[in-house]
């Protein structure tokens, strides 16, 4: 009966520091999580500026290109 618990009380202790070293690497890892989401994040809204800005450019060509054409004309 001794030997029993005691064999219990070794089991809980190895899943009582599987769990301490798991919460012990994931402190150590949030610091790379939060470098790699930031990266992600940053991407993304320039990706998204940059997606914004292309209609405005392309309208920009077509006025150049439309009010090129009229000022030949006037001349």
């Amino acid at each position: 009966m001794v030997n029993m618990q005691t064999s219990q009380t070794m089991i809980g202790n190895v899943i009582i520091l599987k769990i301490l070293a798991l919460v012990f690497s994931l402190f150590l890892l949030q610091g790379c999580t939060a470098l790699v989401v930031g990266a992600v994040v940053g991407t993304a809204a320039t990706v998204a500026i940059e997606t914004a800005k292309v209609p405005f450019k392309v309208g920009g060509a077509v006025i150049d290109v439309v009010s090129d054409d009229d000022e030949e004309e006037d001349e």
